[in-house]
């Protein structure tokens, strides 16, 4: 099982209509659950608004799984190590692993204490929604990698 929890909802037809193809596709390797957890507005004092969203996400790092956070700073792979670090977990580590996408602020230094890995797609900054696209792609390129099928070049 592969959990994305994410801050805020997407409503642009064009996201989530690229959102429920890589679904499909993946559903063929794993079952997809998204979980999108309401972001918080923006406030003057950001850290209290990271802070309000922390509380939110931190009962899902603690469930029982194995916690991938996404932060610019994280560790980047390719897509073929990545694909390889996914069939490791789920072989030696955890059969449920949870992705974590923060809001337009990030997540906090705490939630990335509790992470099992810190993962970086690039220096670049991202929209946190393009970002769950981008994350269900190469969770899909890494499925078709793992399984010795066409689609990867």
């Amino acid at each position: 099982m592969i959990e994305i929890i994410c801050l805020g909802k997407i409503k642009e037809k064009y996201f989530l209509d690229a959102i429920d193809e890589y679904k499909k596709r993946l559903s063929k390797y794993n079952s997809i659950k998204i979980i999108e957890i309401l972001d918080e507005p923006d406030i003057k004092d950001e850290n209290k608004s990271l802070n309000l969203e922390e509380a939110k996400i931190m009962p899902y790092a603690k469930q029982k799984g194995y916690n991938i956070g996404l932060f610019i700073d994280g560790k980047s792979y390719s897509s073929l190590e990545f694909a390889k670090v996914l069939k490791d977990i789920f072989t030696y580590k955890n059969s449920k692993i949870k992705f974590f996408i923060g809001s337009s602020r990030g997540l906090t230094s705490n939630i990335k204490k509790n992470m099992d890995l810190c993962l970086s797609f690039s220096k670049f900054t991202f929209p946190h929604k393009l970002m769950r696209v981008i994350l269900l792609e190469q969770i899909y390129r890494a499925y078709k990698i793992i399984n010795n099928e066409t689609y990867h070049k």
